[in-house]
């Protein structure tokens, strides 16, 4: 019997891994423009570290974490989101120290165990950034501002900001008196789901999919604010009207995390089946004291990047790979195939990306492999060109001949046309 890769997982192929590389590539360039480093964490931690960070009483903790026993009897789990494992990176490394505002951010795997739909594995794959020390709502509207520029900068079109105010634990405390004021008369006609919710989180209820109808009437969060939050989200509003950043403020929006605070965001998007969030994020003010540090201010996103690349496919976006080959050599007799891999070396360590044929084709197949291969260039080296140190330089796309070039020379001459062709594509477009 064979092996398959396990249910809710996904193989990334050549073909598709190029594609990751362009957005993974993206994330990295903005990152540097927002001034953001990269941080690596495990991809397991010791179990409690969610527990604590994320919540006992949210769906990861209780349905969704994947969680073992190690060797020496520790209880550890595979990373279900990035925020709390890149927060005790931060206090146990002692980041909080530093005389700036950390901002990092991580690209890797996450796990959970979710019922697998388009858009939904049970690994899957997340870009996020987290910036901890400030409480100041510009930095919040910066990090919303970093997520839409991603969106925008691939391409993407019909990308929203939904965003919210779920207030500190004080406000949340009279906020669910209220919701629970009108959750109780309804509580019969409610899924399972809500009504276990209703006991031990009631403000999760407003993420349910199920009975979203049943809560038009719903009292809103932002009634009960008090004057400290709503100058805070006054402010991060103001900062992305002054960015040119669009959102729709929405009242039921809660994120399924359980520490965060005051800010809370989502980007939108069609094209991805009946999920249409794609990334979101909010401040987490306490989330570091709760982990076991001094009590900085936090606010982050994550972003999924199985969901951005279907909504690329959707809207028939294919990003730049630039993985092309640059030249394809074609050899023409036993003297010119022993000569190619010292070409080709050479070739490679002067920064072309060059390539060849390894499987004995005749040169009419050689010719078709150097199309497949994308390159631009084919240079064609026959024994008789070896004897006077030369080789023929083609365009790939139709076969014709653009001059014989001394080998030695060969690098610069490959590198000279590329960026004559590149300018010329530039005026052009």
């Amino acid at each position: 019997m064979g092996f398959q890769k396990p249910p809710g997982t996904q193989d990334i192929l050549p073909g598709q891994s190029e594609y990751w590389q362009a957005v993974e590539s993206k994330a990295r360039d903005i990152c540097r423009r927002f001034r953001f480093s990269e941080v690596r964490t495990p991809i397991f931690e010791a179990t409690e570290l969610f527990k604590r960070g994320v919540g006992e009483a949210t769906d990861i903790v209780e349905k969704e974490m994947y969680t073992f026993e190690d060797r020496g009897q520790r209880s550890m789990t595979l990373r279900p989101e990035g925020t709390a494992g890149v927060v005790r990176s931060y206090v146990e490394n002692k980041l909080f120290g530093e005389p700036d505002v950390s901002k990092l951010y991580y690209i890797g795997p996450m796990f959970r165990y979710e019922r697998a739909q388009a858009g939904r594995y049970r690994q899957f794959h997340q870009f996020g950034v987290e910036a901890i020390g400030s409480s100041d709502p510009a930095l919040d509207a910066e990090v919303i501002a970093l997520g839409y520029t991603f969106y925008r900068e691939l391409g993407l079109t019909g990308v929203t900001v939904d965003l919210n105010s779920v207030g500190t634990p004080e406000v949340r405390a009279i906020y669910r008196e209220k919701l629970l004021a009108f959750l109780i008369p309804i509580k019969d006609t409610l899924c399972k789901d809500c009504q276990t919710r209703m006991e031990r989180n009631p403000i999760r209820v407003l993420d349910c999919k199920v009975d979203q109808d049943k809560f038009t009437n719903a009292p809103s969060i932002l009634d009960s604010l008090d004057e400290e939050c709503e100058t805070h989200f006054a402010r991060v509003r103001e900062c992305l009207d002054e960015m040119g950043i669009p959102y729709n403020v929405n009242s039921r929006l809660v994120r399924g995390l359980d520490y965060y605070t005051h800010t809370a965001f989502e980007y939108k998007a069609q094209g991805i089946g009946a999920i249409d969030t794609i990334g979101g994020g909010g401040r987490y003010n306490g989330l570091v004291a709760e982990i076991g540090g001094d009590d900085k201010p936090g606010v982050g996103l994550g972003l999924g990047l199985e969901r951005t690349l279907i909504l690329l496919e959707s809207q028939g976006i294919k990003p730049d790979t630039g993985n092309a080959a640059d030249v394809y050599v074609v050899a023409l007799g036993e003297r010119a195939e022993r000569a190619l891999p010292a070409l080709l070396q050479r070739l490679r360590m002067a920064g072309i990306a060059a390539e060849r044929d390894y499987l004995g084709r005749k040169t009419k197949a050689q010719f078709k492999a150097a199309e497949r291969s994308g390159a631009r260039l084919s240079a064609v080296l026959g024994d008789d060109e070896l004897d006077r140190g030369e080789i023929s330089l083609r365009l790939t796309s139709n076969g014709q001949q653009l001059q014989s070039v001394k080998l030695a020379d060969l690098s610069n001459e490959i590198q000279n046309y590329l960026t004559t062709d590149n300018e010329k594509g530039k005026n052009n477009s």
